[in-house]
């Protein structure tokens, strides 16, 4: 039986390579538990796991958006080294999509062309019944559709969260990054149950 004949670079680049995938891996896990201590309240509470339910950009869920969203806050904020209240730019970017509802039904086709200038104010509303928010938080949720909200974010919780839903929706959009949405074909036979 022959030995097969690993060169010392080959081996050398896979192992900086499992460094860092391994590095990735602890950076993504120290997010998540980040995460979980700022708004363990808004992850475990009903109307918020209900919008697993619920598409926002290709496949991706509106639950699976704002988790990305927050995990790039976070991403974005250490690597331009920006100080700001991590608890309100988790908790923000948690419940800036909190509408509650598919923008992609039937039932809701009288907005669907205008979803974009509306659900920032419906998110505020929902968000505010349900939690005890801060200026900031109002603010990351309100503005998070700059331009569109016309009045631009007013902290750096909120221009930070802007940029992230930015970046999410646009690799969501092209299916960059992929969710585990319900297909279109399920949406509308459960619209029309």
């Amino acid at each position: 039986m022959k030995k097969k004949y690993v060169s010392q670079s080959t081996r050398g680049r896979c192992e900086k390579d499992a460094l860092r995938w391994q590095r990735q891996f602890i950076r993504r896990r120290d997010l998540h538990r980040k995460i979980k201590n700022a708004a363990g309240d808004i992850l475990q509470s009903d109307n918020f796991r209900s919008t697993k339910k619920h598409v926002q950009h290709g496949d991706m869920t509106v639950n699976a958006h704002c988790l990305n969203v927050a995990t790039y806050s976070l991403m974005l904020r250490d690597k331009l080294h920006i100080r700001c209240s991590e608890e309100e730019l988790i908790r923000g970017a948690l419940l800036h999509d909190y509408f509650l509802y598919d923008w992609h039904s039937k039932e809701h086709v009288s907005i669907k062309n205008l979803h974009g200038f509306y659900h920032p104010g419906i998110a505020l509303k929902n968000a505010s019944e349900e939690y005890e928010l801060t200026p900031r938080e109002k603010d990351i949720i309100k503005k998070h559709m700059w331009p569109l909200t016309v009045v631009p974010p007013a902290c750096r919780e909120a221009w930070i969260v802007t940029v992230a839903d930015k970046w999410c929706s646009l690799m969501e959009t092209f299916r960059i990054h992929k969710g585990h949405g319900a297909k279109r074909d399920d949406r509308e036979n459960q619209a029309v149950s």
